[in-house]
């Protein structure tokens, strides 16, 4: 259970599977029949210690089924080894897509693993080779790795930057490419309050940038970028459901008003396509 404050309820996340797929989603569990529209995404889209994330302001909004397809720490590998969440997309009326980091998917240099994309699995002998003073054995998730790279190898960290990207690209080109009907891509920007980063890593989404974008632009139909504002940012936490013991994880979190100007901005270009 989670709690905003002890004593104040719990927050249910409905937890649901569709068909054979391993995946548990947040519900609750919507029919993939009529009209629906998809929502592909990450942690933010998930929204955990939320109680209304946007997919759920949006159903409200649009009056249409809004199906929450958002995965904890999910890469675009996710969705891609994900034939039923495919599928489901195609039956779409359209199907919105977040632009996740491009930290959490395998490359040449590491592998991750195939659900929880968030969780380093091993380093290739390419990285092993050019890393050498990097110990791989207490590594475990792929934000520590790229830390730890940073950090103990500065000048050589780049071809892990510049191979992460290239993957990020080809990757969503190809998720893109599987889904025949119409696609919306979302970028959302960094939610931290006075646009602070949580590291030196950068800003969320981890790696983007609008080169990127710009190359995988033609293969959706239309983009929407959401610039959280001032005002969202430093509510940061206000109205969100979570134990004492996870206030860190929480304020990492993007929070309602966070979700509300997404929904705000979504809204108008979903009802173009519904």
């Amino acid at each position: 259970m989670a709690f905003e404050h002890p004593g104040d309820g719990s927050l249910d996340y409905y937890p649901c599977r569709y068909g054979t797929s391993k995946l548990l989603f947040r519900g609750p569990r919507r029919k993939l029949e009529g009209s629906y529209c998809a929502i592909l995404g990450g942690s933010d889209t998930y929204g955990k210690y939320v109680r209304d994330p946007y997919p759920s302001l949006l159903e409200r909004e649009l009056g249409t089924t809004m199906v929450n397809f958002g995965y904890m720490n999910a890469g675009a590998d996710v969705f891609l080894n994900e034939p039923v969440i495919i599928d489901a997309c195609n039956r779409a009326k359209v199907t919105v897509v977040q632009l996740l980091g491009a930290h959490n998917m395998s490359n040449r240099f590491y592998a991750v693993h195939p659900r929880r994309n968030d969780r380093f699995l091993r380093a290739s002998s390419l990285m092993k080779t050019i890393f050498r003073e990097v110990d791989f054995t207490e590594i475990h998730f792929t934000r520590h790795l790229l830390l730890s790279l940073k950090r103990r190898a500065p000048e050589k960290y780049a071809l892990v930057e510049t191979e992460l990207k290239s993957a990020w690209v080809a990757r969503t080109r190809l998720m893109l490419q599987k889904i025949v009907g119409r696609s919306v891509l979302l970028w959302v920007g960094d939610h931290h309050a006075n646009g602070m980063s949580r590291d030196e890593l950068g800003h969320e989404p981890l790696l983007l940038d609008q080169q990127m974008i710009d190359a995988v632009r033609p293969f959706a139909t239309d983009c929407v970028q959401v610039t959280p504002s001032k005002a969202a940012c430093a509510a940061g936490t206000n109205g969100m459901f979570f134990p004492a013991l996870d206030a860190l994880v929480a304020a990492q979190m993007p929070g309602p008003r966070v979700h509300e100007e997404v929904a705000d901005a979504l809204a108008p270009v979903l009802r173009r396509h519904l």
